[in-house]
C-alpha cells in the first residue's frame, strides 16, 4: 500500500530551523473548535460546558457561523503566521490583520474546501464558489461574504475572536499557558539533543532510511550524511512535500483543547507549522502503523479466542494449547502476533511465560483508531 503523507525536507538538520512556539491564537481557535465539535474532544468538555454558560446567543451563533475557519483543516492565519518570540493574542491578532489580503483570501479558501491547493489565487472565482456550495450551503455563504469584501470580512472575524476571547478564553488562558510551557520546554530540550530529528518523536513521524521519495520532488533522498536534506514523514490523509530551511523555519505549537488533532500547515511564503497536542499524562496517541497492527492482529478468529482465554487471568503457553485444542508451537506464533501489537502482557514465573490480555489497549482501540483518522 502507497503510504499517504507529508514530507517535510529540513535543511539544515540542526535545530535551528525547528523552533517551539507558544500560540493563544492557536489555543483560542483549538477551544472553539472543541466547542462546535465536542464529541472530538471529551477532555474539553468542561470547558465546553463552561462556555455555554457564559456566551450569549449571539456570540453561539456567530461561532458556529465561522466554524468552517477552525475546523479540522484549519485556516493557515489561525496559527502563528511568523517566527517571532512569544505574542499576546491582541499581537497575533495584529499580524492577521496586517497580512496581504490575497494571502488572507486564499488561506480562508483553503480552509473552506479543505485541501492545500495553491494555486487557488487570491480571488474566489465562480469554479471556487462552485466548489463550496457542494460542499456545503454555509461554506458557499461565507465564500460569497468573503468575495464581496474581504478587508470587511477580515474585520468581521476579528472582531469575532477578540469577543469571544473576552467571554469565554482569557480566563481560560492562564490555566492552559503552564501546561504548554512545560511541554514547550521538553521540546526544546530534545531539540537540542537531537536537532531537527527530534521532530520524528511525534507519534505520526519517522524518519525513513535512505531512499527515493514520491510526491512533488521525487528522486531526492533522506541526506542526514553527505550534506542532504533530513526527511521527516508524517501520516497524513493527503501527500505533500514542503521545505524547511533558515529562511522557512518549522514552528511547533502545542496545544491543550487541540487533542488529539495534529495539525501540519505549510502554505507557501510562511513558516511550517506543527500544531500538536501537549503531554497531559495520558495514553499517548498511537502511530497510523500501530493502530493498523492491532487492527489486523484481532481480525484473525484464533487470536481473538487466545484474546478471550488470557482477558481476565494469565494463562503460560502450554495451557492455552489445551484450551484451543491446538499445538504449543501454533499458540506462540499467534502470541507473538498479538505481543507485536502490543495487546498483551508477559511475566515469567521461573521457566513459564504467561501471557494475559492488556484490556486497556483493547479498550482504547476506538479512541485510537478516531485519533488516527481526525488528523
Amino acid at each position: 500500500m502507497c503510504r499517504v503523507a507529508v514530507t517535510l525536507l529540513l535543511d539544515p538538520p540542526g535545530a535551528g530551523c525547528v523552533l517551539v512556539r507558544q500560540s493563544p491564537l492557536a489555543e483560542l481557535c483549538a477551544c472553539l473548535h472543541a466547542l462546535d465539535e465536542p464529541g472530538h474532544h471529551p477532555a474539553s468538555a468542561g470547558y465546553v460546558a463552561r462556555t455555554h454558560a457564559v456566551l450569549d446567543s449571539g456570540l453561539l451563533a456567530t461561532a458556529a457561523a465561522w466554524a468552517p475557519l477552525w475546523g479540522a483543516f484549519r485556516a493557515r492565519y489561525l496559527l502563528p503566521v511568523s517566527a517571532g518570540p512569544r505574542r499576546t493574542l491582541a499581537g497575533e491578532l495584529r499580524e492577521v490583520a496586517a497580512l496581504p489580503i490575497g494571502d488572507f483570501t486564499a488561506m480562508t479558501v483553503q480552509a473552506l474546501i479543505g485541501k492545500n491547493d495553491t494555486d487557488l489565487g487570491p480571488e474566489l472565482s465562480d469554479e471556487v464558489l462552485h466548489r463550496l456550495r457542494l460542499i456545503s450551503t454555509s461554506r458557499m455563504e461565507i465564500g460569497a461574504r468573503l468575495r464581496a469584501d474581504p478587508e470587511g470580512f477580515r474585520g468581521e472575524l476579528l472582531g469575532f475572536l477578540a469577543d469571544f476571547a473576552a467571554v469565554a478564553f482569557d480566563e481560560e488562558w492562564p490555566a492552559l499557558r503552564p501546561v504548554l510551557d512545560r511541554d514547550a520546554a521538553l521540546r526544546e530540550r530534545e531539540l537540542r539533543r537531537r536537532g531537527a530529528l527530534a521532530l520524528a518523536g511525534f507519534p505520526t513521524a519517522s524518519a525513513p532510511p535512505d531512499g527515493p521519495m514520491s510526491g512533488p520532488v521525487s528522486g531526492q533522498v533522506n541526506g542526514q550524511a553527505n550534506g542532504r536534506p533530513l526527511r521527516i514523514v508524517f501520516d497524513k490523509l493527503y501527500n505533500a512535500t514542503a521545505r524547511v530551511d533558515a529562511d522557512r523555519p518549522c514552528l511547533i505549537v502545542p496545544t491543550v483543547h487541540g487533542r488529539p488533532h495534529f495539525v501540519i500547515k505549510h502554505f507557501p511564503g510562511y513558516p511550517v507549522v506543527i500544531q500538536y497536542g501537549a503531554d497531559d499524562g495520558g495514553p499517548a496517541t498511537p502511530s497510523l502503523e500501530a493502530a493498523r497492527r492491532r487492527l489486523a492482529a484481532l481480525q484473525d478468529p484464533t487470536r481473538l479466542r487466545l484474546c478471550y482465554a488470557i482477558l481476565r487471568n494469565p494463562v503460560a503457553t502450554a495451557e492455552l494449547a489445551t484450551q484451543l485444542g491446538m499445538t504449543a508451537p501454533q499458540v506462540s506464533r499467534h502470541l507473538r502476533r498479538l505481543r507485536e501489537a502490543q495487546l498483551v502482557h508477559t511475566h515469567r514465573r521461573g521457566s513459564v511465560v504467561y501471557y494475559q490480555l492488556d484490556a486497556e489497549a483493547i479498550e482504547r482501540l476506538g479512541p485510537d483508531l478516531l485519533s488516527v483518522l481526525y488528523r
